[in-house]
């Protein structure tokens, strides 16, 4: 299925990596949400996919219908579900990944800050923007040098 460009992106950061199994677990969850997820009794044409066993990327391709506030509450709360049922944390903002040596790792603001002082992060670390809002800024924009994303304003005393 073709979802265009522009297709709305809700993207979800688990605390901690997900164990393959969890991962397939989750992915049926949400195939099963996707799949009867509608606005205002319209069907979306939505998918979901899981990156690096720790992104849940829910993705509406509003040419055929766009999604609500109605349709948005119900993903929310899913994702609360989801929070609840394998006992992780889905809305932390400040819960920041990064890569490091190939592996995608994330910690609390201030762990993060700790490793920028000490050099283990820099600005050339690539981190991750869950902000972004539709397909073409998540394959674009998403995984991105730290001194490219929003992150830095975050610790702009830290980084000339």
């Amino acid at each position: 299925m073709q979802f265009s460009e522009n297709s709305r992106v809700w993207v979800y950061q688990s605390d901690k990596k997900l164990a393959d199994g969890v991962v397939q677990q989750i992915q049926q969850r949400l195939n099963s949400f996707t799949a009867e997820w509608t606005a205002h009794n319209n069907q979306l044409k939505a998918k979901a996919e899981i990156r690096y066993n720790r992104f849940f990327i829910l993705i509406v391709d509003e040419t055929q219908a766009g999604a609500s506030g109605c349709s948005i509450d119900k993903s929310v709360n899913f994702m609360k579900q989801l929070e609840q049922e394998f006992n992780i944390s889905l809305f932390d903002r400040f819960n920041l990944a990064y890569r490091d040596a190939g592996e995608v790792l994330s910690l609390p603001r201030h762990d993060f800050e700790e490793l920028l002082k000490q050099g283990s992060i820099n600005t050339d670390t690539i981190v991750y923007n869950n902000l972004v809002q539709n397909l073409t800024e998540l394959e674009t924009k998403w995984e991105v040098p730290f001194k490219d994303s929003w992150h830095i304003q975050l610790f702009r005393d830290l980084v000339s």
